[in-house]
Formats: structure tokens, sequence, C-alpha cells
């Protein structure tokens, strides 16, 4: 696991850069300074949106007696969204965005199950119940 957090470290920066650079030469570099500005924004104002959303869609379905489950993977696709539109780069806000747009959402959220599912068949996460 660690292996790929390095890769990460060292590969999206590069990429990050040569898409700044990218963008740089076609449209100039205060205008790209001030996307990824805009994205920021964007991005904070989106996550406190759909993060408020998310909450009060978890607090309804707690209060009918069901489990929030798939709630609480979409507040995790929010957070992660949000973090990454506030990092500067257009991979990740590319991603960020997708990743807090409800239409594209399911798609993390399927993937989360599918990794979920694998590391507690694995017996890497275990849960807890209190009474």
């Amino acid at each position: 696991m660690r292996n790929w957090m390095w890769a990460a470290l060292l590969i999206i920066p590069g990429v990050e850069l040569f898409g700044f650079i990218w963008v740089s030469e076609r449209i100039g570099a205060g205008s790209t300074i001030l996307m990824i500005v805009l994205t920021s924004l964007i991005g904070i104002a989106m996550m406190q949106f759909e993060g408020r959303k998310v909450m009060q869609d978890t607090q309804r379905e707690m209060k009918n007696g069901q489990v929030p489950g798939r709630k609480m993977l979409d507040g995790l696709c929010v957070f992660v969204g949000g973090m990454l539109l506030v990092i500067p780069g257009f991979v990740t806000d590319i991603i960020g965005f997708t990743l807090l747009f409800p239409l594209t959402r399911p798609l993390y959220r399927l993937f989360l199950l599918k990794w979920l599912e694998k590391k507690l068949k694995e017996g890497k996460i275990r849960i807890h119940r209190r009474f």
C-alpha cells in the first residue's frame, strides 16, 4: 500500500505541473492562475452545499430508523472531492468535481463499496457493535 502512495506523491505533482504549463501556453499564465483560484473557491462552495445536503439526508434516514450507509459514502466522496478542488491543479479539479456532482458520485461509491467488501472479506476491516 505504501508503494502506491509514494508513486502518487511523485506522479501527481508532475502531472499537475504539466497540465499547468500546457494550459498556460494556450490561455496565458494569468488566466490559468485565475482559473485555479476560481475552481478552488467553487470547490469550497460546492463542498459546503453538497455536504449540508448529505448531512440532512443522513439525519432524515437516521430519524426513519434506517442505516445511512450510502449517505456516509456520499459524505466521504464530498469531503475528498472538496479537498481535491482546493489543491491547485487541473487533474485533481476534474476528479474533485466528479466526486462532488451527484450524477457522477455513484461511480465512486460503487468503487468504494467493492473496496470495502474486499477488505471486510480479507478481515482487514472489522465492525464492532456497541449496545
